[in-house]
């Protein structure tokens, strides 16, 4: 069995391996026709369940045609241009040459003596991103593995920057479009179930900045603390961006943490068309940036970033055989210093490399892209009588129903939505998402493949209409 562990005596048997499964993925992208083959659980589940993990075959073809059975075969292909659901990007190959390189050797992104060079990689990288940001010469941060966990400990942040000896005052205020893992977030840190305040948003979908300063007055005024406004930079159903500089204003004045979530819209820091769209970032105290969601990153590859690197002590603890005290005196660089996670892969790598190989206006070419084709994706669902579409993007996001002719049933329609996405689904053809707008059924366009063209729109339009008019016909056969 030790000629399964890779070092200097398996190197060539783990080039081959690796080789043999990268051709399978490369043959596998290659001749790809459908993001989906539309396979149901009930018919995948029993070719899993009959593997025997206790029986293993021994031979890596062996099981790289296994895994082609019960995984490749039926994958969801993001890199598909009809892919259109959820923040789910293609991924670039300088990122994936990362992944291999940091798979195989392996770094453990908490202490320097377990990554040298991988902890001044990572740091090197979050100076690059606040730099992009503007949160100044104290700013620094940490990888993490997604948004929901950049939130969390911006949030834990916050609630020990707001000094408050009873955290059942605290309040954190959020749009009403903004992402759950603030909600999940206050829970995981014992706030009171009434913490989280939602504040309406306006026919954009951006938080309306009036009555949020009409709720951090009330919150003075009942004895509460204002702990942290959470303003989004691409809110996850309509790419919506929330006004930065008013919100900033606000939180100046009633002494409140503001925390800018840009999971999504992040990718417009390497933007030379649309940089202007998150102005007034740069006055957050903490941004959550997905790198896996506009950087064309490979999951995961995320980070928390902070105007004042002093308040990341409050995720600090000292464990003699990790990082001592006499580290800090020492001044050796141990990540887990900054981070809610001990062990963490070297994710950082991955936008290094990329950085390295494309350059920062390579991703923000790509980027740009997306946000163009949504805008061209607006006019065609605007200028279809089949389709009502909510609001114009700030990104790369559409969200629209179908409102068939001789229908005016909202519930009878919302049916017919709902029957679309999950009949597109099945086909394979294309992969949609859906969501709920003032209580009705929408379907959901997520536009993150530059390789997706207004045809590709066009032609999902059409079978989502296709789908929705099959169903409605049904329907009224069954009801005569």
């Amino acid at each position: 069995m030790r000629s399964h562990l890779l070092n200097g005596l398996t190197a060539e048997h783990y080039r081959r391996s690796v080789t043999e499964g990268v051709e399978r993925v490369a043959a596998k992208l290659a001749a790809t026709e459908r993001p989906f083959t539309g396979v149901a659980v009930d018919e995948l589940s029993p070719r899993v369940d009959a593997i025997d993990l206790d029986r293993p075959l021994g031979d890596t073809a062996a099981v790289l045609d296994e895994l082609e059975d019960v995984y490749l075969k039926d994958a969801v292909y993001f890199h598909h241009p009809r892919y259109l659901a959820h923040l789910n990007c293609p991924v670039v190959i300088p990122a994936l040459l990362g992944e291999a390189v940091l798979s195989a050797v392996n770094s453990s992104l908490d202490t320097w003596d377990q990554s040298a060079g991988g902890t001044l990689i990572e740091r090197k990288l979050i100076d690059w991103t606040t730099a992009r940001i503007g949160l100044g010469p104290a700013a620094d941060g940490v990888f993490t593995s997604g948004g929901s966990q950049s939130n969390l400990q911006a949030m834990l942040l916050a609630r020990e920057e707001a000094k408050s000896d009873d955290p059942a005052k605290l309040r954190i205020f959020a749009s009403a479009a903004g992402h759950f893992s603030v909600q999940k977030s206050a829970k995981l840190l014992g706030l009171g179930p009434d913490a989280v305040v939602t504040v309406p948003v306006d026919r954009d979908k951006r938080m309306q900045t009036v009555t949020l300063a009409h709720e951090l007055e009330r919150c003075l005024a009942e004895g509460l603390v204002p702990m942290a406004v959470v303003a989004t930079a691409g809110t996850t159903d309509f790419g919506s961006i929330d006004p930065l500089p008013e919100i900033a204003e606000l939180c100046d004045r009633y002494g409140a943490w503001m925390h800018v979530d840009a999971a999504y819209g992040c990718g417009l820091l390497a933007s030379r068309k649309y940089r202007h769209r998150i102005d007034g970032i740069e006055r957050a105290d903490s941004v959550t940036v997905d790198y896996h969601k506009s950087f064309f990153q490979p999951v995961s590859s995320s980070a928390v970033l902070v105007r004042d690197g002093a308040t990341l002590r409050h995720a600090t603890y000292h464990a003699e055989y990790l990082n001592p005290r006499r580290a800090v005196r020492e001044r050796i660089p141990n990540q887990v210093d900054k981070s809610l996670q001990t062990t963490r892969r070297f994710d950082a790598l991955k936008l290094w490399l990329t950085l390295r190989v494309m350059g920062a206006d390579g991703i923000g070419e790509l980027f740009d892209g997306v946000c163009d084709l949504a805008v061209q994706g607006w006019d065609l669902i605007a200028a279809d009588p089949r389709y009502d579409v909510v609001v114009e993007p700030s990104l790369s996001t559409l969200v629209f129903r179908y409102i068939p002719a001789a229908v005016t049933d909202p519930a009878e329609i919302d049916r017919a939505n709902l029957h679309a996405r999950k009949a597109l689904f099945a086909s394979g053809d294309a992969v949609v998402a859906g969501t709920k707008v003032d209580g009705r059924h929408y379907l959901k366009f997520t536009l993150l493949n530059p390789e997706t063209t207004p045809s590709d729109i066009a032609a999902v339009l059409d079978l989502i209409a296709g789908h929705a008019e099959q169903y409605l016909g049904e329907s009224l056969d069954r009801a005569s």
